[in-house]
């Protein structure tokens, strides 16, 4: 059995934007409850309530959400910073529907493969994830159209990947800063 969207978390999180999702290998997780999750994760509380028990996707659907699984200091003293989405993307689900949701989260995962296949030089795959992840939609589109125009004007070619990734990731810091957010791990 496995969920009808594994790449968003029953507790809100954007599997699809996480960088284990676009590993090669034993390694790679499968999203929230996809394919052979049992044998690569722990069991998880929210995935047995959510939708082992209550047959839905995610938990902002659940009429008792948020509930004491939710706890702010929880999620707060977590290391991985797209969890800073779990609530946002939980309410913004509440308030407009699942199919809004999914509809953004295949923009942001478009986005994401666009970096991950055109611009990353083989150690940006977490920045990109966490931009894609954080930073709002209109703002990834202009820093991927600005990035191609740069680009363009400066005669980089597709191979040259380092260029490539020195120009949209300054971009997307820039962005970043407008937002006020910060793309980095935690330490």
């Amino acid at each position: 059995m496995t969920k009808g969207f594994p790449t968003l978390g029953c507790c809100g999180l954007d599997c699809g934007l996480c960088p284990r999702f676009y590993t090669h290998g034993s390694s790679r997780c499968p999203g929230c409850f996809g394919e052979d999750f049992a044998n690569k994760h722990p069991s998880c509380s929210i995935i047995n309530c959510c939708f082992k028990e209550k047959g839905l996707e995610v938990c902002g659907e659940c009429l008792e959400y948020p509930c004491a699984k939710f706890s702010r200091e929880t999620f707060e003293k977590d290391s991985f910073i797209s969890h800073q989405k779990v609530e946002p993307n939980n309410n913004n689900i509440r308030e407009y529907g699942l199919e809004r949701f999914l509809a953004q989260q295949k923009q942001r995962i478009e986005f994401l493969e666009t970096f991950l296949d055109g611009f990353d030089e083989g150690r940006s795959k977490s920045f990109f994830c966490l931009a894609a992840a954080l930073l709002c939609l209109d703002n990834l589109g202009k820093a991927l159209e600005e990035a191609e125009k740069e680009i363009g004007e400066k005669g980089i070619g597709k191979d040259d990947l380092k260029g490539r990734n020195r120009i949209l990731k300054g971009l997307l810091k820039d962005f970043a800063g407008k937002e006020n957010k910060e793309l980095k791990l935690r330490k």
